[in-house]
């Protein structure tokens, strides 16, 4: 069975801001399969699915942030996932990148990223599949860029006409998951690691700091 996981605060407070982003790529994924992610286990919100002739399931966290990764080594557990790098797929929202673009990556650093950090730290390795889904100020015209205010930021709810990008995004989170299931790793990072301006694929390479 595959693990993926949405990274985000429980709290409906938190429910539209950029951090939860990836509370909402899973929501979205179980309501195209006609589902909510209400079952508890592993110290999270969780959902069984059949997405792109697998079984799923689908799971929102409920430690917060900051201990995401004890629910993720908890589920990894007791599914008896042997092989963390190809069976679990991680979705949160990244500030390095502008909101309206996705990067797909087999690992990576959490660059200041604190539920980032907790998955890797409880599950003992960077080698995981995630897919950063960017909450970040788009470049201004001149192509200077805006430095969203970090926490504060995160954790604030977002505005309607950011919320309609982000519902595009999701759609795509969900094309890119389904086509990790169907193709692999690779093909979905040739067909979603694109800049939208830039016909050639963007670099697997962090360029984030």
């Amino acid at each position: 069975m595959k693990l993926i996981v949405g990274l985000g605060n429980p709290g409906i407070e938190y429910q539209f801001t950029p951090h939860n982003a990836g509370f909402l790529a899973v929501d979205r994924i179980a309501e195209d399969c006609g589902v909510a992610v209400t079952n508890r286990r592993g110290r999270a919100l969780t959902a069984r699915v059949r997405l792109a002739g697998q079984d799923v399931l689908l799971a929102k966290p409920e430690t917060f942030m900051n201990l995401s990764g004890l629910s993720v080594a908890a589920l990894v557990r007791e599914l008896e996932i042997e092989n963390v790098s190809e069976d679990v797929i991680v979705l949160y929202d990244e500030l390095a990148l502008p909101l309206g673009t996705i990067r797909i990556r087999r690992d990576g650093r959490p660059n200041g990223h604190n539920g980032v950090k907790s998955v890797s730290g409880a599950l003992g390795t960077e080698e995981w599949l995630r897919i950063r889904i960017g909450v970040g100020k788009p470049a201004l015209a001149d192509g200077r860029e805006i430095k969203a205010g970090g926490k504060d930021y995160l954790l604030s709810p977002m505005r309607k006409q950011e919320l309609a990008v982000l519902d595009e995004v999701l759609d795509r989170v969900e094309d890119a998951v389904e086509m990790v299931l169907t193709q692999g790793v690779s093909a979905a990072m040739n067909e979603f690691n694109r800049r939208p301006t830039d016909p050639e694929k963007d670099s697997d390479e962090p360029k984030e700091k």
